[in-house]
């Protein structure tokens, strides 16, 4: 029978030797960006010094996103990657602690070649549970914590910023659930939009059947205004023109000067679009 595990992705506020002592076993692996330098076992120097001294395996390039907020321009980033494994001490304060003197773990460093000036390098030190011992497991080990952003949208969709799960009354854990299976399929077209919302390479299919195409080219005269702005600026049955239509559902105004639609904004125009739909759905019956 094959083996299943899961894989558990942490930030570096639950840099938890705790958690690396407890938590893993034969169907649990976990993979953390490290928060602290941390004291290796029978060896003087510390975890960031000895992945210091490690050789660079391979090199690689990402597409760093702009990123208003705090004035990045886009750019293509080269990144070096070290790993080694590691036995990671016991911190002094869970002495009185039945924990092992040390864990066996995998350490993975990504450092930016020659950023740009004034602009913060990327540089991450990550921990992980799962084996990389060649250049093409530390690849996916990395590759594997890029997807952590996206983990964390999709469930702040689900709660309160979203769909707002954790105001449910109901007080069944099965009944709890089912619920939120039924709203993962939400959460995740939300996502897919939010992703989407500018390429207009990605077809409407991805997140809406061919009905709800339908529905949405008969709705899109009625949510587009009189002057040239607020016109759907994007190519018939492409995800982005498909999300300008819900995200006017939801209240968004369809200026471009306006900030891109966000996640309630999605949710709330999904919503309205469903119960629409259903009723479109019927006439055309």
């Amino acid at each position: 029978m094959e083996q299943k595990w899961s894989l558990i992705l942490a930030t570096a506020s639950r840099d938890l030797y705790e958690e690396w002592a407890t938590v893993p076993d034969g169907y649990n692996h976990l993979l953390v960006r490290v928060r602290q330098d941390r004291r290796l076992f029978d060896q003087e120097e510390s975890l960031y010094s000895y992945l210091r001294k490690q050789p660079g395996e391979g090199t690689y390039t990402i597409n760093v996103p702009a990123d208003q907020r705090i004035e990045r321009v886009s750019r293509e980033a080269l990144l070096t990657v070290r790993f080694a494994p590691v036995k990671i001490q016991r911190p002094k304060a869970l002495k009185t602690f039945d924990y092992p003197q040390f864990v066996t773990l995998y350490a993975v460093e990504v450092e930016e070649v020659c950023p740009p000036a004034l602009e913060e390098p990327i540089h991450w030190r990550l921990l992980t549970t799962h084996d990389v011992m060649s250049i093409e497991q530390a690849l996916q080990v990395i590759e594997w914590y890029k997807w952590r952003w996206r983990i964390e949208q999709l469930f702040a969709t689900l709660k309160k910023a979203g769909l707002n799960l954790e105001a449910t009354q109901l007080e069944s854990p099965l009944a709890i659930q089912k619920l939120t299976i039924l709203a993962l399929s939400v959460a995740v077209r939300t996502l897919q939009m939010v992703e989407g919302r500018d390429n207009c390479d990605i077809n409407a299919s991805v997140t809406f059947d061919d009905e709800q195409q339908q529905c949405l080219s008969q709705m899109a005269p009625l949510y587009q205004g009189k002057t040239q702005k607020q016109q759907n600026p994007y190519p018939p049955n492409s995800l982005p023109w498909a999300t300008w239509l819900i995200a006017r559902l939801g209240g968004w105004s369809g200026y471009c000067s306006q900030r891109p639609p966000g996640m309630p904004t999605l949710v709330h125009g999904l919503r309205r679009f469903e119960s629409i739909f259903y009723s479109w759905k019927l006439s055309h019956n």
